[in-house]
């Protein structure tokens, strides 16, 4: 199991969260600021089986046009393992 933790921009955020709900992902969202100027950002927490791991990362990837500048940081993405996790 994995889990994806995408740091977004708040105006990207509604998008991605129906397009990952549509493709029944489950999501928690969280508020959070980064960078130098304190935007708003959304931190999205996905948990996913191995095998869909690329099917939620493409449907982020989807969500963000292509960039002509390579140090344009459109979405900050992290996977992690899971060894486990329960549902109360």
């Amino acid at each position: 199991m994995k889990m994806i933790v995408a740091i977004v921009d708040d105006t990207k955020c509604t998008e991605i969260t129906q397009a990952l709900l549509e493709a029944n992902f489950r999501i928690t969202r969280l508020a959070s600021t980064g960078s130098l100027l304190r935007v708003g950002m959304t931190t999205l927490m996905v948990g996913t089986e191995d095998e869909q791991l690329d099917q939620a990362l493409n449907v982020i990837r989807e969500r963000f046009p292509p960039s002509s500048d390579p140090n344009n940081t459109q979405a900050t993405v992290y996977v992690l393992n899971v060894t486990g996790y329960k549902r109360v």
